[in-house]
C-alpha cells in the first residue's frame, strides 16, 4: 500500500493534470464572432473554418478574418461625371455592396488578394474594387441617353452589375444602390471639350424648347381664363316691359 503522503501527491498531481486537460480545452475551443472566420494554419494543411472548433495551443496558429458585408460609396461629379449617349454629363452617387462567399476557397481567395488583415479594411476594399466599379459606370452610361438613365435606373443598375460581374475573386458584388443621378451644372462643363460642347448645346436646346413651351402653354392658360372671366361678367340683356 501506499503510504498517505504518497497518496496525496498522487492526487494533486492527478488534480492538476485534470486542471491543464480542462484549461487546454477552455483555450482550445474557438467560435468565430459573427461575420468573421477563422484562418487555421499549422499541424497540417491551412483551413478556414466558419463554425466552433478546436485548437491546439502553440501548435496552431489561428488568424481571424472579416467576412463581414462591406459598402463603396462612389461619388462622381462636375468634370469626372459620368458621360451619356447624348453626350450629356450626369453626377452620380453610387453605392456597391460587397461580401465574401461563406466558402473556404473563396475566403483564401479575398485574403490572397489583399491580405488578412485587410479583408475587412474599407480603405483596402476601395483601392481594389473604386477603378473596376467607375469603369462600369462610365461603360454603361455610354449606352443610355440621360433622360434614359434618370428614368430606368433598374435597368441601369442590372447593366452595370453584369457588366462588372458578381464574382470578384472571392468577394462578391451582391448589389448596387443607385443614391443619386442628377445633370452635371453647365457652369461645371469645359465648352472647349467636344463631348461637353456638345452636350452643352442640347441641354441649351432642350431648355429653351420646353421654355417656350411653358410660354406658350401659359399664354394658352391666360386666353382661356380671359373668355370665362368676359363670359362670366358679361351684363344681362336689359328688361322689356309688358304692358
Amino acid at each position: 500500500m501506499r503510504a498517505p503522503g504518497e497518496l496525496q501527491i498522487l492526487l494533486l498531481e492527478v488534480v492538476g493534470l485534470v486542471a491543464v486537460v480542462v484549461l487546454i480545452l477552455r483555450l482550445g475551443f474557438r467560435k468565430p464572432a459573427t461575420g468573421t472566420a477563422l484562418i487555421i494554419s499549422g499541424g497540417g494543411p491551412t483551413r478556414v473554418v466558419f463554425e466552433r472548433t478546436f485548437v491546439v495551443p502553440l501548435l496552431h496558429t489561428v488568424e481571424v478574418i472579416d467576412i463581414s458585408v462591406r459598402t463603396i460609396t462612389i461619388e462622381l461629379r462636375g468634370r469626372e461625371g459620368i458621360s451619356c449617349r447624348d453626350h450629356i454629363r450626369a453626377d452620380v452617387r453610387a453605392t456597391f455592396v460587397v461580401a465574401i462567399h461563406r466558402h473556404p476557397e473563396d475566403v483564401f481567395k479575398a485574403a490572397a488578394s489583399v491580405g488578412h488583415a485587410r479583408v475587412g479594411d474599407p480603405a483596402a476594399l476601395r483601392e481594389l474594387f473604386a477603378g473596376k466599379f467607375v469603369d462600369g459606370l462610365r461603360t454603361v452610361a455610354k449606352t443610355l441617353d440621360f433622360e434614359e438613365l434618370v428614368a430606368k435606373r433598374n435597368d441601369f443598375k442590372d447593366e452595370l452589375i453584369e457588366v462588372i460581374g458578381r464574382d470578384l475573386g472571392g468577394f462578391i458584388l451582391d448589389d448596387v444602390a443607385l443614391e443619386s443621378i442628377e445633370q452635371t451644372p453647365i457652369s461645371q462643363l469645359d465648352p472647349d471639350d467636344i463631348l461637353d460642347a456638345e452636350g452643352i448645346r442640347k441641354i441649351t436646346e432642350r431648355t429653351v424648347a420646353e421654355r417656350l413651351r411653358t410660354s406658350e402653354l401659359q399664354m394658352h392658360m391666360r386666353k382661356e381664363l380671359a373668355g370665362a372671366d368676359a363670359i362670366l361678367n358679361k351684363s344681362p340683356p336689359p328688361e322689356i316691359p309688358v304692358d
